[in-house]
């Protein structure tokens, strides 16, 4: 039960994560034509930098008490297998850094636009390609898709064991 509650924390990590990447690939398409900011100059395209994160292996007194407790001469105890020596078990993901893109800014020649430069009439425009971010937000969509698969499984598998308990 534990595993199965670890692998609901671990789907949770990732909905929330996507849940990030999708709001700033909408930020980033919010300002695809910004060309002054707070920094100054035009809007910098945002990325966003994943990291591993250990989920803590919690046990609660009832599953300790399920552990040790014995049905006739049956020891109940959970079953090892050998992915679980690996030293990603148990690892969920979380939004690291937001970092900002060093590619060079587009140019526009628009000579009348407020910040175009006076001597060339070309304007420097955001970094923001509409292709790279619908295909960020499509990745980044299935990826939510498939950790609320992944849920809903565990869930399933959870509701499962309790009705073989009745």
């Amino acid at each position: 039960m534990v595993d199965l509650l670890n692998a609901m924390k671990i789907s949770g990590t990732a909905l929330s994560a996507h849940r990030t990447k999708m709001n700033v690939i909408a930020e980033n398409l919010a300002n695809v034509d910004t060309t002054r900011t707070d920094e100054g100059g035009p809007y910098r395209r945002k990325m966003l930098v994943f990291k591993g994160e250990d989920i803590d292996n919690f046990k609660s007194v009832l599953e300790k008490k399920q552990e040790e407790k014995r049905v006739g001469k049956i020891e109940i105890s959970p079953i090892e297998f050998e992915s679980e020596k690996d030293p990603h078990k148990g690892t969920g993901v979380k939004v690291d850094q937001v970092v900002r893109s060093q590619e060079d800014f587009r140019l526009v020649y628009n000579p009348f636009h407020p910040d175009a430069d006076p001597e060339t009439g070309y304007v420097k425009m955001p970094n923001v390609d509409h292709l790279t971010e619908i295909a960020d937000m499509v990745v980044a969509k299935r990826s939510y898709e498939a950790s609320v698969t992944a849920m809903s499984n565990t869930k399933s598998m959870v509701l499962k064991a309790l009705e073989i308990g009745k």
